[in-house]
């Protein structure tokens, strides 16, 4: 069993920044990807960044490219989620995500644990 916990979130100005954080415990997958999701009211979760855990590939959704960075700290077994120039569209519920096959994907479903998500809201 693995378990993610998600810090950082907040309420930020449009244009701010925040940082957030997903703790791994329990039986970790080194070789296993990792990724960033989020819902808003109303809507479907959706895919954010996804990084591979032992490989560093990255991957963004457009929305969010070139303003958000994923990173991971494997001695630590922590991903970080770097969310720069915020938008209010970014505001949601924030979720982290593991799966114990190597690949990125983008489906909720391909993901076997998650965190309990923390919120987001950015004002205009």
């Amino acid at each position: 069993q693995v378990q993610l916990v998600e810090s950082g979130g907040g309420l930020v100005q449009a244009g701010g920044s925040l940082r957030l954080s997903c703790a791994a415990s329990g039986r970790t997958f080194s070789s296993g990807a990792m990724g960033w999701f989020r819902q808003a009211p109303g809507k479907e979760r959706e895919f954010v960044a996804g990084i591979r855990w032992n490989g560093g590939s990255t991957y963004y959704a457009d929305s969010v490219k070139d303003r958000f960075t994923i990173s991971r700290d494997n001695a630590k077994n922590t991903v970080n989620l770097q969310m720069n120039s915020l938008k209010p569209e970014d505001t949601a519920i924030y979720y982290c995500a593991a799966r114990r096959n190597i690949l990125v994907v983008t489906t909720p479903r391909h993901y076997d644990y998650w965190g309990q998500g923390t919120q987001v809201t950015v004002s205009s």
